[in-house]
Order: C-alpha cells, then sequence, then structure tokens
C-alpha cells in the first residue's frame, strides 16, 4: 500500500499512536483509557491531516462474518466521526489485533494495513508499522504469527462459537500481556530488537523516521546520523503519541 500526503497545509500535523490494549486488565480500567484515547482524539482532529493507528488497540479483536467483539463504541463512535469528516485514518494491525478483515473500512472507512509501509509525508520519509516479529530473536512469536495468519487456522477458529472462541481468546491474550509487562519496561539499549531492525533498513535505504509500536516504551533513538526510530510506548502507563509537523516528529503525553 501506498500512502501519501504530498504537502501537509500549514498548520496541519500527522499524528502517530498505538498499544491501547482495549479490554486489558479489566472492563473498568479499559473504560476510562477508552474515555480518555476518546479526548485524545477529540484534541487532534482539530489540525489533523491524518491519523494513524500503529496496532494492538485492542486485547484482542477477531472478526466473525456476523459478529464483533463486544465494546469500544465510544472509540469505534469517534474514528467514524473523524473519517466522515474527511480525516484520514489509517490503522495498522498488531500481534493482538490482527484478525481484522473488512469491518473497519467498510463500517469506519479506514483501511487496514498488515505490514510496514514506506511512505514520504512531506518533506520526510518515514517507516510505519507495528513492529512484531520484526529483528533478531522473538522466534516463538514469530512461528505463532505464522500459524495466526494462516487462512485454515482463521476459518476454523471462525467456526468456534463467539461466546467460547472470545472468551477463550480473551483470557490468553491478557495472560500473555501480563506475562510480558517486566520485560517490555526493560530497555536493553542496542539490543532492542526494533532498534536493530532499523539500522539493518538503513543500510540498504534511507528513511528520516522510524516508528513504531509493539514495545511498550516510548523511545526516540538515533540511527544513524540522519534518521531516528520512535517507538510511541503506549497507553496503559505512559499515553504516549507521535506528532508529526511536515518537518519534525517528536512523542509527546497525553493529560500528563
Amino acid at each position: 500500500m501506498t500512502f501519501h500526503i504530498n504537502e501537509l497545509k500549514p498548520g496541519k500535523k500527522v499524528y502517530f499512536a498505538s498499544d491501547f490494549h482495549l479490554g486489558a486488565p479489566n472492563p473498568a480500567s479499559s473504560k476510562n483509557r477508552e474515555l480518555k484515547i476518546v479526548r485524545w482524539l477529540d484534541q487532534v482532529k482539530q489540525d489533523a491531516a491524518a491519523i494513524l493507528i500503529v496496532g494492538d488497540i485492542f486485547d484482542f479483536w477477531f472478526e466473525y462474518k456476523h459478529a464483533i467483539p463486544k465494546g469500544y463504541i465510544r472509540l469505534l463512535g469517534k474514528l467514524a466521526e473523524i473519517t466522515d469528516a474527511g480525516i484520514s485514518v489509517l490503522f495498522f494491525t498488531g500481534n493482538h489485533d490482527m484478525w481484522m478483515f473488512d469491518y473497519f473500512p467498510k463500517e469506519l472507512n479506514i483501511p487496514i494495513q498488515r505490514h510496514p509501509i514506506s511512505t514520504k509525508i512531506g518533506d520526510k520519509t518515514l517507516y510505519i508499522g507495528h513492529g512484531d516479529g520484526l529483528g533478531p530473536g522473538d522466534h516463538t512469536y514469530k512461528v505463532l504469527k505464522r500459524v495466526f495468519n494462516n487462512k485454515l487456522c482463521q476459518w476454523l477458529f471462525a467456526r468456534v462459537h463467539p461466546n467460547l472462541g472470545i472468551g477463550i481468546a480473551n483470557r490468553w491474550s491478557q495472560k500473555s500481556r501480563i506475562s510480558n509487562i517486566k520485560k517490555d519496561e526493560q530497555f536493553l539499549g542496542d539490543d532492542e530488537w526494533l532498534y536493530q531492525y532499523c539500522k539493518e533498513v538503513e543500510a540498504s535505504q534511507h528513511h528520516d523516521y522510524y516508528v513504531f509500536g509493539h514495545r511498550h516504551l516510548p523511545l526516540d533513538l538515533p540511527v544513524g546520523d540522519k534518521s531516528r526510530y520512535i517507538n510511541l510506548g503506549e497507553w496503559v502507563t505512559y499515553c504516549t503519541y507521535g506528532v508529526y509537523d511536515g518537518n519534525t516528529l517528536k512523542l509527546e503525553t497525553f493529560e500528563g
């Protein structure tokens, strides 16, 4: 997919956010986080040329042919309002919500992007993706991702009744997130897998910014002399997001 904004109009910006993990760790916490995200969307829509949502918005999502997971109506309604107003929104699937199919494109007019993209926005070239399965290591997940992306496996899961299938998946997803939370909070320096991946890509093709989620840490690191790796963090603890004005991309925090 090609995503181009050839020129940002004066005062317009592109916003990036990831890893809302709605649904976890419990309904009350998720509801409060959803309301906060809606307030953020209300704020950024005032000057947004586009909003890029970079994966793991839900702690679990699976679309059956005639059913989707219950909840998140305030977020979905706000996204519909934003796209109806003519603001572009692009959704990257993450490892928790990779089973997106046609609901967002058909109901919300939001395209789904399953792989990283290299794109020019204004004067800068950006490489954007969720970040799961990239770089060295994480071999167990890379095997699981191939299984989860397999069409036969998806078809078989769709045969399970939603009451059972979504219940099982929610329990597995939350245990997976909780089991990795301490590891996610540890900065690994030069051993950061996505940081190494950025350096590998930069060696063959220059990008001014590499923008990822997945890692759960807000990071802004140099990749060579003319590039930066931005990790967007998450909204369970940090509530950080990226804002790009056509010249500079920086991390900001919503409501402290």
